[in-house]
């Protein structure tokens, strides 16, 4: 029964990739079709051609992409729920169930932000990030289901990783609305937008919203932190060691901490606080791939 879950799981995270692939290929089709020329152009007179985007083109193409993305969350949910079935623990035992956990949050986070929010436009780039994500998950990182080691047969587990995973999504998808802002700023810079950007929201939006993402979420991140090293103390018998992950959980937290001072106290907008927002962001990611891969400690049984 325990293999035979694990199968079930492996089938729903490859179904989920499917359905992410044609996700990107829909949003893909999306943003190239609803680029058009007007018909009275005048391109024999020397005149650049002025471009434009009407989604009313692709109005249905964008549906199907929003709901290809849906059904990628749906199926990457109930393969997350089967590997936890098979290993018998929550499924965030080993990096393998850490990532296909963590591309759910992220996309989870995006669906959700996309309600309040119309950030279709960034559709394109989340569904490449999570099959990016599950695809390193099944071909670098795979393990078979396994008993927990003692040090993870803790209540905390579900408390503390869940927290860290929520965390991660979040600011992972502020890093790339962030990421946006800095492309986009130096897009104007240069004269006015591309066709394909003019439906990124404005500088003044994506700073505001990249913001509220992490103000949003770091009292979450404060508390994974806490809750890591009250788990610590009951392992370990000590607090804080100064644990290679433990570290670099620190400094995400000191990093982000520092933004939201600059943004509120020092009144850090635009160009500084992107840059300082992705800066915080690659501390959370090295501490995800390199730390835990390749670092030492007592959270090497999350590596390989």
């Amino acid at each position: 029964m325990q293999t035979t879950w694990a199968y079930i799981s492996n089938y729903f995270v490859y179904s989920a990739m499917a359905v992410f692939t044609f996700s990107f290929i829909a949003h893909a089709f999306e943003t190239a079709f609803a680029v058009r020329t007007p018909e009275n152009a005048d391109s024999t007179a020397g005149n650049l051609l002025v471009k434009t985007l009407d989604y009313k083109r692709t109005e249905k193409t964008a549906r199907i992409a929003t709901a290809l993305m849906i059904l990628g969350f749906v199926l990457l949910l109930a393969g997350v729920v089967a590997r936890g079935i098979s290993a018998k623990h929550v499924p965030w035992g080993n990096m393998y169930e850490f990532s296909i956990t963590g591309a759910l949050a992220f996309t989870g986070a995006y669906l959700i932000a996309l309600r309040k929010h119309d950030l279709r436009w960034l559709g394109l780039f989340v569904s490449i990030s999570v099959l990016l994500t599950l695809g390193t998950a099944v071909t670098l990182l795979y393990r078979d289901s396994s008993p927990l080691v003692p040090a993870l047969k803790s209540p905390w587990l579900v408390i503390h990783v869940i927290a860290a995973i929520v965390s991660g999504g979040v600011f992972l998808l502020a890093n790339v609305v962030a990421g946006a802002y800095l492309y986009l700023e130096r897009v104007e810079e240069r004269g006015s937008r591309p066709a394909w950007l003019q439906r990124v929201p404005s500088l003044e939006v994506l700073d505001q919203l990249s913001y509220r993402l992490v103000a949003f979420v770091f009292p979450l991140w404060t508390f994974s932190v806490i809750a890591g090293a009250i788990w610590a103390e009951a392992a370990w018998g000590r607090y804080w060691g100064w644990d290679p992950k433990e570290t670099w959980a620190f400094i995400t937290w000191v990093a982000y901490a520092a933004y939201l001072h600059a943004r509120v106290t020092v009144g850090w907008r635009g160009r500084r606080a992107a840059w300082l927002c992705i800066f915080a962001g690659s501390t959370f990611l090295f501490n995800y791939v390199y730390v835990n891969v390749w670092g030492t400690g007592k959270h090497t049984y999350s590596g390989l």
